[in-house]
């Protein structure tokens, strides 16, 4: 786990010097920053865009890696290697610009959610702390994520490519089943390292091509362990091979700690970013109005609304009795709805506190995100719904306790702490409830 945050701590370095722009001499004035003209009309949380040159990059990186390999070992690649890879790199430069256009489109569609001149949310904001500060809709993230992962490829080829393979594939059963295939060739030629059959890797092999190749990170990962693709006789033809020379095969240390890598590589997952508004206080109503967008339900709004119209012709058109397994069910239809959620926490001074949340996550979550904006967040507090029903089992989703696709809930201090701390400090024990830096995000709705 070391290697892995040292892995991130030296890549998220590398991305802050590569923003930073190019220097001047001292003698030079100082560059001037450029400000947008349209920069007052932005919300009062900023928010970061993703790299210039997306796929520019990623395929130079890529390129610097391959020509790295290629002078540290003669002979390790054929003109028809260099010519795919060459189009394999172009395509997946096409890919992240492509989803980073996706992403620009996105955000250029605003899509209001919260009535009366309230700010706008047009997506849903992701972050990933692990690489870096920015935070971006998730098809930009995941370019994001892609493009960090690939210009580490040059230094760090193992770690990378390791990383790639848990983040680019989203079936969690084949990466284990890829992961535990690669890792039994290492052990392979670690156990044999004079036999040649075991250092040697038939590409079109079903097996290697359903369980290995076929996966993202691959190619990349078997080529920082100094496989080298090479045609040769096999059986009255030829075919493609992974061929590991004797020097790489020979140096068992190196094959242990790439297999380690490997095994303690976990895949890079981005968060979904809470989107933090403060709102003066404001009547009941207005708090309570939500326009949600489609990005918060798992299906069309207007398939809701026929799955329902459907459900309520069935039931009065039968007569039927309903028994606890249909209602059951229903119950559980209803709770895949929703993907998202909207909330609001009505303080005691009136001042309202938003965040976004995914519908499956627990109360708990969001009793953590108050806390966390809290001036004494060492002190227990209660939530409430609209109808007054205290909040009380943290194990239960926002959506099982009917906290979507947006809710308004009420925030109270325990009233024995409180009367303690009140009687010992006075009335400004409760008067500033919100950490200044989340109190000057304060807007009108």
């Amino acid at each position: 786990m070391a290697a892995i945050k040292r892995f991130f701590e030296k890549r998220k370095l590398d991305v802050k010097f590569k923003k930073a722009g190019g220097g001047h001499r001292l003698a030079e004035d100082s560059p001037q920053r450029k400000v947008p003209s349209d920069a007052s009309s932005r919300p009062s949380t900023p928010r970061r865009q993703g790299p210039p040159e997306t796929g520019q990059k990623a395929a130079e990186a890529a390129l610097a890696r391959i020509q790295s390999a290629q002078h540290g070992h003669p002979g390790g690649s054929t003109p028809a290697m260099r010519a795919r890879i060459k189009r394999e790199m172009e395509e997946e430069k096409k890919a992240l610009e492509k989803a980073e256009a996706e992403g620009a489109a996105s955000r250029s569609v605003q899509s209001e959610i919260v009535q009366d001149s309230a700010p706008v949310l047009s997506v849903i904001f992701y972050k990933c702390p692990e690489i870096g500060e920015a935070i971006l809709p998730k098809s930009e993230m995941e370019a994001y994520i892609h493009e960090f992962l690939l210009n580490g490829l040059a230094e760090e080829p193992e770690m990378s490519s390791a990383l790639m393979i848990q983040t680019l594939n989203k079936d969690r059963e084949k990466v284990k089943v890829c992961i535990e295939t690669l890792a039994k060739y290492i052990d392979n030629v670690i156990n044999h390292p004079d036999e040649e059959k075991y250092r040697r890797i038939r590409v079109n092999n079903k097996a290697f091509q359903e369980r290995v190749i076929s996966l993202k990170g691959t190619e990349e990962f078997l080529q920082a362990v100094r496989f080298q693709l090479k045609t040769l006789p096999h059986e009255d033809h030829e075919e493609d091979f992974y061929v590991l020379e004797d020097e790489a095969a020979s140096d068992i240390d190196r094959l242990k700690g790439i297999k380690e890598v490997l095994a303690m590589a976990e895949p890079i997952k981005p968060q979904l970013d809470r989107s933090i508004k403060v709102f003066h206080p404001s009547s009941s109503t207005t708090a309570s109005k939500f326009n949600i967008p489609n990005e918060f339900y798992a299906i069309s709004p207007e398939e809701i609304k026929k799955e329902q119209l459907r459900r309520n012709e069935a039931v009065e058109k039968l007569g039927m009795l309903r028994t606890k397994a249909m209602r059951e069910r229903d119950e559980q239809r209803e709770l895949r709805k929703y993907r998202f959620t909207l909330l609001r926490v009505r303080l005691p001074d009136g001042i309202i506190l938003q965040g976004t949340f995914r519908a499956l996550e627990k109360l708990s979550a969001l009793l953590d995100f108050v806390r966390e904006n809290l001036v004494n967040d060492w002190m227990p507090f209660l939530l409430s719904s609209s109808t007054g029903e205290k909040l009380l089992e943290e194990d239960l989703t926002l959506a099982e306790l009917g906290l979507v696709p947006a809710a308004v809930v009420n925030f109270a201090w325990d009233p024995t702490v409180m009367a303690e701390v009140t009687a010992q400090q006075g009335a400004s024990a409760s008067s500033n409830i919100l950490k200044p830096e989340v109190a000057a995000l304060i807007q009108q709705f």
